[in-house]
């Protein structure tokens, strides 16, 4: 049965003669081997680097429902049998809801809450199977399920985590740019006086050793290249480096665990406050003009990633008479492009994205300038 799967995922055999052939095939047989398969499959993976969040966005992006199901269940199927879990590792199933909700017929209670005969659940099934198959092994940010975890990461304090998030909601809610330009400017204020302090205590006799780590940031369609370059201006800001991952659909970006904290809630922010500029300046017409306003909406997010991260870089500029600042920030520099250069030995430079309607290049400007992290 091993070998009649394989030939089909291979093309070994016509795709669809292959599935009627599983489908009138003893099912005990079948899904014994299908799920041992898809078991493999994501163990390899697990070790391979991949996190629950990272792998059903990219089974997402290249199937369709309820393809990513079968991810979020073999998540849960995977926790039930391994030990220790990483916190990190768990919030993620958490958040992807994966619990085990079935019994000793998997595949066939799944084709019944789906509601789906059984040659569509083998159909998604082999689906599936094509996909992991082709992934790569990537770096392990996160020990994977029954590894030790690391050390404890030195994280943005709570508490202004807490404030952070409130004074981005609120720039994210106002309809008025001066509002907004108050609410996002405090919260910079507050993220790179923050990440001075932790700078200068890892450097005090006694402090904690601290070293730069690195989190996967999924980009998602549409324009996920003009929303990488968004991600990058904002993590160059902060002291971190980014790599794009295209065909994978994340960027992995490099830094300390508070800045990297800080990366993550102030590109949250500003795609929020980039998307309702957006369509607020965009053309009229939008049905009878679809190349116009795909070609504004490019235009306008390559101009916002790049104002907002000349704007950025001025806000982050320290303010400090502390002598040992500029050393301690040029030693962590180097630590995490160091870091970088051995996860990504070999990364390619490519060409920034085309820009073709100075209408959206200059609202894309425009709605930078409100943002207003001077």
């Amino acid at each position: 049965m091993r070998e009649r799967i394989g030939a089909v995922l291979d093309g070994g055999v016509d795709y669809e003669a292959g599935l009627d052939s599983l489908t009138v095939a003893p099912p005990a047989e079948v899904d014994t081997t299908l799920l041992a398969i898809l078991r493999e499959n994501g163990e390899r993976l697990w070790r391979g680097g991949w996190q629950p969040v990272e792998l059903h966005r990219v089974v997402a992006r290249r199937s369709g429902p309820p393809v990513p199901d079968l991810v979020t269940d073999a998540v849960a199927a995977h926790l039930s049998r391994t030990r220790p879990v990483d916190p990190r590792w768990r919030e993620q199933a958490d958040a992807l809801g994966a619990t085990v909700w079935w019994g000793d017929d998997y595949l066939g209670e799944f084709a019944r809450r789906h509601r789906l005969d059984r040659t569509a659940v083998l159909d998604l099934m082999l689906t599936l199977l094509g996909i992991l198959r082709t992934l790569p092994r990537i770096e392990v940010l996160i020990p994977p399920p029954g590894t030790a975890a690391r050390a404890p990461a030195r994280h943005l304090d709570s508490k202004l985590v807490h404030r952070v998030r409130a004074l981005l909601a609120k720039a994210e809610s106002s309809a008025f740019p001066a509002e907004a330009e108050t609410y996002t400017a405090k919260a910079q204020e507050l993220i790179a006086r923050h990440s001075i302090d932790e700078a200068l205590v890892s450097t005090q006799d006694g402090g904690p050793a601290v070293v730069p780590f690195a989190r996967r940031v999924g980009v998602d369609h549409p324009y996920e290249n003009e929303k990488a370059s968004l991600l990058h201006a904002v993590a160059d800001a902060n002291r971190c480096r980014t790599v794009w991952s295209p065909e994978l659909g994340f960027s992995t970006v490099f830094g300390y665990d508070a800045d990297l904290d800080a990366v993550e809630l102030l590109y949250a922010s500003l795609l929020v406050q980039a998307n309702r500029a957006m369509a607020q300046a965009e053309p009229a017409g939008r049905k009878a003009n679809k190349a116009r306003v795909k070609t504004f909406r490019r235009s306008f997010l390559v101009a916002f990633a790049v104002r907002v991260g000349e704007r950025l870089a001025d806000a982050a500029v320290p303010v400090s008479t502390d002598a040992n600042l500029l050393p301690v920030l040029a030693d962590r520099d180097a630590q995490v492009r160091e870091t970088m250069e051995r996860v990504f030995p070999r990364t390619t430079r490519v060409r920034g994205s085309r820009v073709d309607s100075e209408e959206g290049w200059d609202s894309g400007v425009e709605a930078a300038d409100r943002v207003g992290l001077t």
